[in-house]
C-alpha cells in the first residue's frame, strides 16, 4: 500500500473577504503525480504553498510524514545573485565528479541544451545576478531536479521552456520515483505526466483520476449531472470535449469513462471550426494576397536567421510556428509586421515582402504594452471600439467580450494599474480583437493565462475569419487553434511539418545526432584501443585517484578552518595559504589524469 506523504485536513484560507479554500481535505501518497488546475486567483498557488508549509492555513492542518524530503519550485527563486550557476546547481563539484554523474548530465542537457550551457556567457561559471527571470527559473529547476526527493511541488515549471525542454521535462518526471504536485496551464504536459487532477474552484477542490483529457471528460459529465446554471462554461467544456473526441481520440490514456456516454454529451456540438467556410469568408475580407515572401533574408544585427526564403501566407491560413530559441521566429513576424506597417517601404536585408492591400494586422508581442494605469478595464477596451464583429454573425459589446475573458462587471471598473500580469495579458488580447483585424500574429499568447481563459480564447479563435500565425511552446494551443505547423530548425530554412510538433521533435533529435556524429568523425583517431586488461588497470587507478582527491578535500577543509582560527597571525595565514595552493596544484594534476583514464575505463 502506498505511503501517505502529505495530509491536508479541513484547511481554510481567507484573503480579505474572499475564501480561497474552504474546508479542503486532500492527501498526497507515494507514486502520485497530481496536476492542479483552476482560474487565476482561485487559490492554486495558495494550495501548494500550504502543502509545502510555506504558508499557514487559517483553520485545519497540514501534516508531513516523518523525514519527508521535499523539493519546491515557487514563482520566485531564492538563488544567491552573487553566486555562479556552478555553485548553485552542482555545489562546486569538481568536473570529474559531476561529469561522471548521468543524472546531472541529463538535467543540464535537457534544460540548457548542453553541458557547456550554450546561451550563458560563461557557461557554468556565469554569475546569476544579471540573468533574466526565465534563465534564473531554469537554474532553480535544474538545482531541484538534480537532488533526490520524496515529493516535488512545482508552480508553472514549463514557463520559459521551449517545446523540446517541455518534452524532456515530461519524460524526466515520468521516470522519477518522486511523487509530484504540479500547477501548470500546459494541457499537453498534464496529459503526459499526471495520473490525477485537482480542480480548484470557488473554495473547493474537486479530484479526478487520469490526466487532462480524462479530467475534461469527467468534468463535462459532472456538470451535466449537476445541471449547473453556468451555461457558458458548460458549453465551453463540451466544445473542448468534442475536439478531444473528434480530433484526437487517443489522447485519453486511461479510458475510465464510457465512450458512448462521452459521445452523447457532444452529440449536438458542431466541429470547432468549419475550415472551408472560414476560408471563403477570409477570402472576401482579404482578397487573394496576404503576405508573399520572395527570396527573403532575415537578420538580427549581423546574424543571418533565414536566407532565400520564398513563402506565402494566404487568406484563412492558420499557421503554428515552432523552432529553437534564436532561430528567428519573432524576427520573421517583426519583418512581416514592418512591411505591413510601412506599406512595403521597410523591407528585410534581402528579397522582398509583398503585403495585401486589405491586410489589417494585429500583433500580440511577448511584451505587455503599457496602458494608462488610471484607465478602467472597460474604458481601455472601449477606447478601441464599443462593439466587435467576430464573424459568422457573432457580435459582442466591449462589456460582453470583457466578461468572456474573465472580467466580470465589478472587475471591469478596476484600474489597469491594479491588474496582475496575467490580467494585463488578457486585456492586451481583448484590445487586439476589438480592433477587428483580419490577420493575427500571436507571439507566446498563452503566457500567464489560466486554462479556462485559454479555452475561451480558443473558442473565439475557432470562428475567427482571417489569417493567423501563432508562436507558442504550448503544444495543445497550437494543435487546437492552427491547421498547419511550420518549423525553423536553426539552419536558415522554414519547413512545413505535416505531422506537426511530433515531427519537429524527431527532426531536432536527428539533427543533434548528426552533429554529434560529425564531431566524432572529425576527432583524431585514438593511438590505441584499450584492452580489457588496460580497462581494469584504468579503473583501479581511477579508484586510487578518487581516494586521493577525497583526502585532499579533507586537508583543504582543515586548512580553511586553521586559517579562520589564526586570522590575526599573518605569518601563519601565509604559510597555510601556501599549503592550500600546493594542494590545489595536486588536485588539478589528479583531475586531469582522472579525465584521461576515464576514456580507457
Amino acid at each position: 500500500m502506498a505511503v501517505n506523504l502529505v495530509n491536508v485536513e479541513s484547511v481554510s484560507k481567507v484573503y480579505g473577504t474572499r475564501a480561497l479554500l474552504d474546508g479542503v481535505s486532500l492527501g498526497v501518497s507515494e507514486g502520485d503525480r497530481i496536476g492542479v488546475v483552476g482560474r487565476n486567483g482561485d487559490g492554486k498557488t495558495t494550495l501548494i504553498r500550504m502543502l509545502a508549509k510555506l504558508e499557514e492555513a487559517d483553520t485545519g492542518r497540514v501534516t508531513h510524514s516523518g523525514g519527508l524530503h521535499l523539493g519546491v519550485l515557487t514563482q520566485h527563486d531564492s538563488l544567491d545573485p552573487a553566486a555562479t550557476v556552478r555553485h548553485e546547481v552542482i555545489l562546486d563539484m569538481a568536473d570529474h565528479e559531476w561529469a561522471g554523474n548521468a543524472k546531472i548530465r541529463d538535467v543540464l542537457t535537457g534544460l540548457f541544451g548542453g553541458l557547456d550551457l550554450p546561451g550563458f556567457p560563461q557557461g557554468l561559471d556565469t554569475v546569476i545576478g544579471p540573468l533574466s527571470g526565465g534563465e534564473r527559473r531554469r537554474i532553480a529547476l535544474a538545482k531541484l531536479l538534480i537532488e533526490e526527493q520524496d515529493l516535488i511541488i512545482l508552480d508553472e515549471p514549463t514557463n520559459h521552456l521551449d517545446v523540446e525542454g517541455i518534452a524532456w521535462l515530461a519524460q524526466h518526471l515520468r521516470e522519477r520515483r518522486s511523487a509530484l504536485v504540479c500547477v501548470t496551464h500546459d494541457r499537453w504536459f498534464l496529459d503526459q505526466v499526471c495520473t490525477r487532477m485537482w480542480d480548484v474552484q470557488k473554495g473547493a477542490v474537486y479530484e479526478y483520476e487520469g490526466g487532462y483529457s480524462d479530467y475534461v471528460f469527467a468534468r463535462a459529465e459532472r456538470e451535466r449531472i449537476a445541471a449547473t446554471e453556468e451555461v457558458k462554461r458548460q458549453n465551453l467544456v463540451r466544445k473542448e470535449l468534442a475536439w478531444l473526441r473528434r480530433g484526437a481520440p487517443a489522447r485519453t490514456s486511461k479510458p475510465r469513462f464510457r465512450v458512448e456516454a462521452a459521445n452523447e454529451l457532444i452529440a449536438d456540438v458542431p466541429p470547432p471550426r468549419d475550415k472551408s467556410e472560414l476560408m471563403r469568408f477570409a477570402g472576401t475580407r482579404l482578397g487573394r494576397t496576404v503576405f508573399e515572401l520572395e527570396d527573403v533574408t532575415v537578420q538580427a544585427g549581423p546574424k543571418v536567421l533565414l536566407k532565400h526564403l520564398t513563402w506565402q501566407l494566404g487568406p484563412g491560413d492558420r499557421i503554428g510556428l515552432v523552432g529553437v530559441n534564436g532561430a528567428g521566429k519573432t524576427s520573421l513576424l517583426r519583418a512581416l509586421a514592418e512591411a505591413a506597417r510601412t506599406e512595403g517601404e521597410k523591407q528585410p536585408a534581402a528579397g522582398r515582402i509583398v503585403t495585401g492591400k486589405t491586410v489589417k494586422l494585429a500583433y500580440l508581442s511577448q511584451e505587455v504594452g503599457e496602458l494608462d494605469p488610471t484607465w478602467r478595464v472597460l474604458q481601455a477596451v472601449q477606447s478601441v471600439r464599443d462593439r466587435v464583429d467576430l464573424g459568422k454573425g457573432r457580435e459582442m459589446t466591449a462589456g460582453q467580450l470583457c466578461e468572456t475573458f474573465g472580467f466580470n462587471k465589478e472587475k471591469q471598473w478596476t484600474p489597469v494599474g491594479d491588474l496582475s500580469g496575467g490580467e494585463r495579458r488578457r486585456l492586451q488580447i481583448l484590445r487586439l480583437l476589438m480592433d477587428e483585424p483580419n490577420v493575427l500574429f500571436l507571439d507566446e499568447p498563452t503566457n500567464d493565462l489560466d486554462i479556462e481563459t485559454l479555452t475561451q480564447l480558443e473558442d473565439l479563435l475557432d470562428g475567427w475569419p482571417g489569417s493567423m500565425i501563432v508562436i507558442s511552446h504550448d503544444r495543445f494551443f497550437i494543435e487546437r487553434t492552427t491547421d498547419n505547423v511550420f518549423a525553423l530548425l536553426g539552419d536558415g530554412t522554414l519547413r512545413m511539418l505535416p505531422r506537426g510538433i511530433d515531427e519537429y521533435l524527431e527532426r531536432r533529435k536527428k539533427m543533434e545526432e548528426a552533429a554529434a556524429a560529425t564531431v566524432l568523425a572529425a576527432a583524431p583517431a585514438p593511438v590505441k584501443t584499450a584492452s580489457a586488461a588496460d580497462a581494469r588497470a584504468a579503473k583501479k587507478e581511477l579508484q586510487k585517484i578518487e581516494r586521493q582527491l577525497d583526502k585532499i578535500s579533507e586537508k583543504e577543509t582543515k586548512l580553511h578552518a586553521q586559517i579562520a582560527d589564526n586570522a590575526t597571525d599573518f605569518g601563519k595565514v601565509a604559510q597555510l595559504d601556501a599549503e592550500l595552493r600546493e594542494l590545489a596544484g595536486e588536485r588539478e594534476e589528479l583531475e586531469m589524469r582522472w579525465l584521461e583514464l576515464a576514456e580507457d575505463a
